[in-house]
């Protein structure tokens, strides 16, 4: 099965989550590979995803490079470059087609704008795979999964599960508590939890069909 990862925020760690799913899977024997269809900025991501997969090339693992570090539609309007989703879309369908498992990872949060009249909302959906959200466990972090899990169900779109990823070594009040809370609230179980630093993932959770 084939995944779209979305965070809660922008700095969740969806990058560090779908390379260690990537080589996870991969260890299993997997033929996974991580794609980027769009960064903006560097392309720091797409590299972690490429050597993850097994050193693809880049251009294969991240199809659209906008160098503004601001949402895709307005580094599009920026360099006079828009994002074309019909062939953003085509490109990430051949890439899924080609590899078993196929883990492809959003630009920031669920609504970020990809185009004039299309987000990463439209996009994941016309995709229609089961998304996994990671959270970054920080205060804050209750409100923005609510509100993602809400979006993403009003697409009709399957919700795989949550990721609990903690962003420090020292965990405040809200990061030890919102893990039971997130998972309560939500209704969504929590797949996996990563703690700072940790280099691995336990496969099994995401070993569906």
């Amino acid at each position: 099965m084939s995944y779209f990862v979305t965070g809660t925020d922008t700095g969740a760690g969806k990058t560090r989550f779908s390379c260690l799913l990537v080589e996870a899977l991969r260890a299993e024997g997997i033929d996974a590979a991580g794609f980027k269809p769009v960064c903006c900025g560097d392309r720091d991501d797409a590299v972690k995803l490429a050597a993850a997969s097994g050193g693809l090339e880049l251009d294969q693992v991240n199809p659209v490079w906008l160098k503004a570090a601001v949402a895709p539609l307005v580094a599009g309007m920026l360099e006079n470059r828009p994002v074309d989703p019909a062939a953003l879309l085509m490109a990430t369908r051949d890439f899924l087609a080609s590899h078993a498992r196929g883990i492809v990872e959003g630009v920031g949060g669920w609504r970020v704008p990809l185009a004039e009249g299309y987000d990463m909302a439209d996009f994941a959906t016309d995709l229609g795979l089961p998304v996994i959200i990671v959270v970054g466990n920080r205060l804050g972090a209750l409100n923005h999964t609510i509100l993602t899990v809400d979006a993403i169900r009003s697409r009709g779109l399957e919700i795989a599960g949550l990721v609990i990823n903690h962003l420090a070594d020292e965990l405040d009040t809200a990061a030890i508590t919102n893990k039971g809370m997130i998972e309560q609230l939500t209704g969504v179980p929590i797949l996996a939890e990563i703690i700072h630093g940790q280099d691995f993932l336990e496969v099994e959770p995401f070993l569906g069909s």
